[in-house]
C-alpha cells in the first residue's frame, strides 16, 4: 500500500508532499511493474501469431462475442487498464494505421524487447545504456533491411497475389485466400494511380468494402463501381438506368418544419385546400427543378416525402433516400457530382454521370449498383461469409490483406516471412554488436536475441521444438540462407520464396521502429505518479495492476 510521502525540512521538520495513496512507485520497482504489464500483454497475443495460431473470443459487457486472432482486433477490444499495457496496445494500433499488417509481431517483438532489458538491468546495466544500445540496433537493422530487400514490379500481379494470400494466411480465410487475393489484387490496381515515376499512389476512399451474411467465403466479388445497401425509393420508379445523370442532394426533400410554434385559422374548408394544395406545388417544383437540370437519379441523404416521391417516379427519376455521408462522398468521387445542400443552387454542373445504376437483389435484401463511374478507381469489394461472425472476420482479413497489397504497390520492396528476415537481421547485428564498446554491447545483443522471438513463437504455435528450429535457423543462416524461416504447414525450416511466403519491406520497418520506441520509452520511466487531473483519483494502494 503506498504511503504519504514527506521530505525533511532545513530545522527538521516534516513536509507533506503528496498525498496518502499518491506516492507513486520509484525506480526499479516502476520499471518492473511496467515491464511485467507489457510482457503479460505481448504473452496474450503471441498464442495467435502464424498459420497455426489460435483464435480469442472477446466478450464484452453486454455478452457479444468476438472471435477472432487478428492482433490489432484483440487489443483494441481488450479491458486493459494498466498503463504499461496500454502503450504496447499504442504499438499495435500504430503499425495497423501505418501499413495495415505485423500488429501481433509489433507487441511479441515490443515485449521481448522488454524482458531482455529486465534481464540486464537486473545485471546491474543502466537503462539509458540499454536505450542507446537498442537505438543504434534498431538502426542498423533498418541498414540491413534496406539491403536484403528484394526489387519487385509494383504491378506485378503474381507478386501482389503472393503478399495478400501470406497475410491471410493466419486467418480465417486461409482455405480460400486464392481466390479473395485474386479478388484484393484488381481492387487495388484499379485503384491505384500512377503518379508517372514508375510509382503508385492508392487513395483507399476510393475502395469500399461491403459486407452482406450469405453465400460462401469464395463468393466475395469485385464490384467496378459503388454498391449501396439501399434500394429504389418507390415502387413505381425503375429499376435500371442506363447512361444514369446523377443529382446529390444532402437535404431532406420535405416541407421544413418552422423553429417556433405557430397556427393556422382555417374558417372554411376551401382554405384547408388551398394550404394542402400549395405544399403539394412546393413539393411538385422541387422535382422539377431536379428534371430541369437533366437527371434521372437522384440519390438523397436524408428523408423524402411520399408525395415527392410520387412525383418523382412519374418524372421516371430513379431515387435513393437516406444514403450514409460516407457513401454520398465516394459517390461524388466516383461520379464526379457535386454534392448540393439546397435544390435552389443546383445546376446542371453539379450532375455526375455513370454508366448504369441498377436494382439487384442480394439474398434476400435489394442493393443498388453504380457502375461505369466517370472515376473508373471507385470500385467496392462485397464481402461474403455463412453467418455475421464469419462476415465480420472475412472483412478484418481483407482489410489487412488491402494495406499489405497497398504497401507493395507503394514500396515494391519485399522480404521473406515466417520469420526468416527476423532471423537474418537477429545473425547480422549478432556480428554487427562486436563492434561496440562497453555494455552498449550487452544490449545490441540481447536486441538481437529479441528479434528471434516472432520466429519461435512461430514455432512454438505450430508445435515445434523452439530449441529445434533456433538450432536449424541458425545453421541455415549462418551459410547464407537468409530467406529461411520456419514452414508452419510442413515439417520446420524451408526457404520462404521457394514457399511463396513474402512479405512488404514496409511492414518490418514499421514494426522494428514501432516497438523500439515503445520499449525505449517505457525503459525510461523510473518513477509513477498520479497527475492532478480532473476525474477519479487514484485509489489508495495506486492502480490496479501496479503493485
Amino acid at each position: 500500500m503506498s504511503e504519504a510521502s514527506y521530505v525533511t525540512g532545513s530545522r527538521g521538520e516534516q513536509v507533506l508532499v503528496m498525498r496518502q495513496g499518491g506516492a507513486g512507485k520509484r525506480a526499479k520497482r516502476a520499471q518492473n511493474n511496467n515491464i511485467s504489464a507489457a510482457k503479460l500483454v505481448a504473452e496474450l497475443v503471441r498464442t495467435s501469431l502464424g498459420p497455426r495460431g489460435m483464435d480469442k473470443m472477446l466478450v464484452d459487457g453486454m455478452g457479444d462475442v468476438t472471435i477472432t486472432n487478428d492482433g490489432a482486433t484483440m487489443l483494441k477490444d481488450m479491458d486493459v487498464q494498466h498503463p504499461a499495457a496500454k502503450m504496447i496496445i499504442e504499438v499495435a494500433r500504430t503499425v495497423d494505421d501505418e501499413v495495415g499488417d505485423g500488429t501481433t509481431s509489433s507487441v511479441v517483438f515490443a515485449g521481448a524487447l522488454l524482458a531482455n532489458a529486465e534481464g540486464l538491468m537486473e545485471m546491474g546495466v543502466h537503462p539509458m545504456l540499454i536505450i542507446n544500445g537498442y537505438r543504434k540496433a534498431a538502426n542498423q537493422a533498418q541498414l540491413i533491411l534496406n539491403k536484403i530487400a528484394v526489387s519487385v514490379a509494383p504491378t506485378d500481379r503474381i507478386t501482389l497475389a503472393r503478399v495478400a494470400r501470406t497475410s491471410m494466411a493466419s486467418k480465417l480465410v486461409s482455405n480460400e485466400s486464392m481466390v479473395l487475393s485474386k479478388v484484393v489484387v484488381e481492387a487495388l490496381l484499379h485503384v491505384a494511380e500512377d503518379m508517372g515515376d514508375g510509382t503508385f499512389k492508392v487513395d483507399l476512399e476510393n475502395l469500399k468494402l461491403e459486407k452482406k451474411v450469405g453465400g460462401s467465403i469464395n463468393e466475395t466479388c469485385l464490384v467496378m463501381g459503388i454498391a449501396l445497401e439501399k434500394e429504389v425509393s418507390h415502387s413505381g420508379m425503375p429499376k435500371r438506368i442506363e447512361g444514369a445523370r446523377i443529382a446529390l442532394v444532402s437535404s431532406a426533400l420535405e416541407i421544413e418544419k418552422t423553429e417556433f410554434d405557430s397556427k393556422i385559422n382555417i374558417t372554411v374548408p376551401a382554405q384547408m385546400q388551398q394550404f394542402l394544395d400549395q405544399e403539394t406545388d412546393m413539393l411538385k417544383r422541387m422535382v422539377e427543378k431536379i428534371s430541369s437540370v437533366g437527371a434521372n437519379v437522384l440519390i438523397c441523404q436524408k428523408g423524402i416525402d411520399d408525395m415527392a416521391q410520387h412525383y418523382l417516379s412519374r418524372a421516371a427519376i430513379l431515387t435513393l433516400k437516406r444514403v450514409k455521408e460516407s457513401d454520398m462522398a465516394r459517390l461524388a468521387k466516383a461520379t464526379g457530382a457535386r454534392i448540393v445542400s439546397g435544390l435552389d443552387d443546383i445546376s446542371k454542373k453539379d450532375i455526375g454521370q455513370a454508366g448504369l445504376v441498377e436494382e439487384r437483389k442480394v439474398e434476400d435484401d435489394k442493393w443498388t449498383y453504380v457502375e461505369g463511374c466517370k472515376n473508373p478507381r471507385a470500385v467496392t469489394v462485397l464481402v461474403r461469409g455463412g453467418t455475421q461472425r464469419v462476415v465480420d472476420e472475412v472483412e478484418r482479413c481483407m482489410h489487412d490483406a488491402v494495406m499489405v497489397t497497398k504497401d507493395v504497390l507503394e514500396n515494391p520492396w519485399i522480404v521473406g516471412g515466417g520469420g526468416a528476415v527476423e532471423e537474418e537481421l537477429s545473425y547480422r547485428l549478432m556480428k554487427w554488436s562486436r563492434t561496440l564498446e562497453g555494455r552498449e554491447q550487452l544490449a545490441a545483443e540481447k536486441y538481437a536475441e529479441a528479434l528471434e522471438a516472432i520466429p519461435l513463437a512461430l514455432a512454438s504455435n505450430a508445435g515445434f521444438d523452439q530449441l529445434d528450429i533456433q538450432v536449424a535457423l541458425r545453421e541455415k543462416h549462418g551459410h547464407d540462407e537468409k530467406w529461411c524461416g520456419v514452414d508452419v504447414l510442413g515439417t520446420g525450416v524451408r526457404d520462404m520464396f521457394a514457399k511463396d511466403i513474402i512479405e512488404p519491406v514496409s511492414v518490418k520497418q514499421q514494426i522494428i521502429s514501432s516497438a523500439t520506441e515503445c520499449a525505449c520509452m517505457l525503459l525510461r520511466i523510473d518513477d509513477v505518479i498520479p497527475s492532478k487531473r480532473k476525474g477519479p483519483s487514484m485509489p489508495q494502494g495506486g492502480m490496479p495492476g501496479m503493485d
